[in-house]
């Protein structure tokens, strides 16, 4: 037997038993919860800037270090891959949501096994990984009961899941998993039910599960809420303690987070709030009977976000409670920026926005008291995605700065020195997973379930999170997403945006031949909002990094391109 470390004679009395060692982990290695928000733009939680109510994920801010520059791919699935595998979304296959995939290496839905996960490297070292809530890592064609399960959660890494497959599901009546297996919600919306109350729950469960019989292991727990995505439903309650609170609306809301992030230093000095743009109307603008109904949808979002919160500070507490606060790292990250999804007015239903037959002015004035409520599927107007980007241009799913641009927060009492402090340094989604392994002492492996493994493509930023002044060490950077693309360059960007169709496209047509496409330039080391494009003052500078675009699009996969 090859591997085995005893002696095998004619019988027992010449032989000698042996077990290969179980993996132990690094001394002092801590435990890891990642935690992943869905949709919430980088101006949204309290501590970069928001008003609204966001205790504690402000309490980790506090206790820990705030990433100003982190970055992810401005989608979910494409984002999410990175941050498990360390490796670029097109290198993983995903350069689309996972329901998008197409015939081509970086476009299949299908993450290669010789990128391993983040459970499946650290379970090797004797961790025990547990993943609550939303996947969507799987293709669309494999999330039913007769399907293969390589792709779920428990086929890379994970011992348990309990969660939804997809970009989004019903808020009171969620479509549900465990581990292998479609289930039912445990109680229903009339007695109570949430999803966000239910994976708390669950994730403390299974924190218990683990003591009870690990006392010693480290875990990672992957924690990924369905907030806020829509729909934007949250307990009546949560909803209605923010009555009032955005009738100022998305103009003002916008100029008063500006100051905050100012005042907190969250933003370069010298740094512009970025012009709202022309497709957004001016909040004195609107009928004052469609002020209130976008209000309401805002103060829906804030409901959903702040009961999040809430959730995520149950789960907190438990660790703390466990006595196991001060060694465990806690890593939280949303997935993309804010979404525009609901349109220019909002929606109380997104099929019919995706059908072409979104509810009229009328008819969301005459609804509005369905907003939050499990008869709706509301998503806010894209004048308060754009408020949730602030100081940022555009959204989610493209590559500007309010696509990409997201809240990253590191705490570890017993292994960061850093308290409430902020780090300008450029990061990434891909090298979440490299700092991980260095902040555990666990070494990235050479196999994976007898899989050799790419490389990892991701910096760790281990480096920068107790010294403020250490040079970026992630200096270069390609993104694309539905054809729009951009590349970071030691403190230079270059971006071009391509429209999916005429919604919000500047006019530019959707149907233009790529190499029409005009790029623009920022030196965002300066002027991280995008205010002041430089092209036409640095046409070398511009013609570089476009060339060092294309040279990473044949390195990543992204070719070819589509919008």
């Amino acid at each position: 037997m090859s591997g085995f470390g005893g002696t095998i004679g004619p019988t027992w009395r010449e032989s000698t038993p042996w077990w290969p060692p179980e993996p132990r982990p690094p001394v002092g290695a801590p435990n890891v919860v990642v935690i992943v928000l869905d949709d919430v733009g980088y101006a949204q939680l309290g501590c970069y800037g928001s008003d609204i109510d966001t205790p504690n994920t402000d309490r980790l801010a506090a206790g820990g270090v705030r990433l100003a520059n982190f970055h992810t791919t401005s989608l979910c699935s494409p984002t999410r891959a990175c941050l498990l595998t360390g490796r670029n979304h097109h290198a993983n296959g995903m350069g689309r949501i996972a329901d998008l995939a197409l015939g081509y290496p970086g476009y299949s839905g299908r993450i290669p096994r010789a990128n391993g996960f983040l459970p499946e490297i650290l379970a090797g070292a004797g961790y025990l990984p547990v993943a609550v809530g939303k996947w969507h890592l799987t293709p669309e064609d494999e999330t039913h009961m007769a399907a293969p399960r390589q792709s779920w959660p428990c086929g890379r890494g994970f011992q348990r899941w309990y969660g939804f497959h997809g970009g989004e599901t019903h808020q009171f009546v969620p479509a549900l998993f465990q581990d292998n297996h479609a289930v039912r919600p445990p109680r229903s919306p009339e007695e109570g039910y949430h999803l966000s109350e239910d994976l708390a729950d669950r994730a403390i469960r299974y924190l218990g599960d683990l003591r009870s019989a690990e006392p010693d292991h480290p875990f990672l727990l992957y924690f990924a809420t369905g907030a806020c995505h829509s729909p934007h439903h949250a307990p009546a309650a949560w909803i209605d303690r923010y009555a009032g609170q955005f009738d100022g609306g998305w103009d003002d809301w916008r100029e008063r987070t500006f100051a905050r992030q100012v005042a907190m230093g969250l933003i370069p000095p010298g740094t512009r709030l970025s012009p709202r743009p022309p497709w957004v109307p001016a909040w004195e603008d609107l009928h004052p009977e469609d002020r209130r109904v976008a209000a309401r949808f805002m103060e829906c979002f804030a409901g959903f976000l702040s009961h999040a919160d809430a959730q995520i500070g149950r789960v907190l507490s438990t660790i703390e409670a466990m006595g196991e606060w001060d060694d465990t790292l806690v890593v939280l990250i949303s997935d993309n920026g804010a979404s525009a999804e609901g349109g220019a007015t909002g929606s109380i239903n997104d099929v019919r926005i995706w059908n072409g037959d979104p509810a009229g002015r009328k008819e969301l004035r005459a609804r509005i008291g369905e907003l939050g409520t499990p008869v709706a599927h509301n998503n806010y107007p894209w004048g308060w995605t754009m408020a949730g980007n602030t100081p940022f241009r555009r959204w989610k799913r493209e590559v500007h700065q309010g696509g990409i641009a997201d809240p990253c927060i590191v705490h570890w009492p017993a292994g960061i020195a850093a308290r409430g402090e902020i780090r300008p340094q450029f990061a990434h989604a891909i090298d979440v997973l490299p700092t991980v392994l260095e902040l555990t002492g666990v070494g990235a492996p050479s196999e994976v379930g007898g899989i050799v493994q790419s490389p990892i493509e991701g910096t760790s930023f281990a480096y920068l999170l107790d010294d403020p002044a250490a040079p970026e060490r992630h200096t270069t950077q390609y993104f694309e997403m539905f054809g729009s693309r951009g590349l970071y360059h030691e403190g230079w960007k270059a971006v071009t945006f391509k429209p999916l169709g005429h919604m919000y496209g500047d006019g530019i047509d959707p149907d233009a031949p790529f190499d029409e496409d005009r790029w623009e330039l920022y030196r965002v080391a300066s002027d991280r909002s995008e205010c002041d494009d430089v092209a036409a003052d640095h046409p070398d500078v511009l013609e570089r990094l476009i060339g060092l675009w294309w040279e990473e699009a044949e390195r990543h996969q992204v070719l070819p391109l589509d919008n």
